[in-house]
């Protein structure tokens, strides 16, 4: 099965730096925060937890989330592209397994994501896997890109974005 949806991640610079990995699915954005970032590494699997979905057009946000808002500070895209799906999405939902590609400026190649099970999981952890192919990097070394210039860009911008 091969169908083409978009993705995005998100660099949050919120309570804690994170990243967002947003997969198009049904219409919304299924997403799941990253604390270390995603990876190019097969070696390097990364814990991805399961959030809210959004909205389509959220994959276009860059803007500061207002201090006493959910979520408060920087969002930026740190990478969008093109999401396949290599076996069918929502079954692979329910599962607990997907696969797909990436296509995009940093993130390339086969990726998974696998839902955690046991005793202590919540159901919500996941674990966000580069599989080996010719895209994989073992060098991969995740770079900010939150410039001090991108910054002083988004504190000027007004208002800031009260819808996220």
């Amino acid at each position: 099965m091969a169908s083409t949806a978009t993705f995005v991640v998100h660099e949050h610079h919120a309570s804690r730096l994170h990243f967002d990995v947003r997969l198009e699915l049904d219409g919304v954005l299924k997403s799941w925060a990253v604390p270390k970032g995603p990876s190019m590494n097969p070696a390097e699997k990364r814990l991805a937890v399961l959030v809210d979905d959004h909205p389509l057009d959220y994959g276009t946000f860059e803007g500061i989330i207002p201090t006493g808002r959910y979520g408060a500070g920087p969002v930026v895209i740190w990478d969008h592209g093109a999401v396949e799906w290599l076996e069918e999405p929502v079954v692979g939902l329910r599962k607990g397994s997907l696969k797909f590609l990436l296509r995009g400026r940093q993130l390339q190649g086969a990726f998974a994501l696998v839902k955690l099970q046991g005793p202590r999981s919540t159901g919500k952890e996941w674990l966000l896997m580069k599989k080996s192919d010719e895209h994989a990097d073992a060098e991969f070394r995740l770079a900010s890109a939150l410039t001090p210039a991108k910054r002083q860009r988004l504190a000027e911008r007004t208002p800031p974005c009260e819808s996220h």
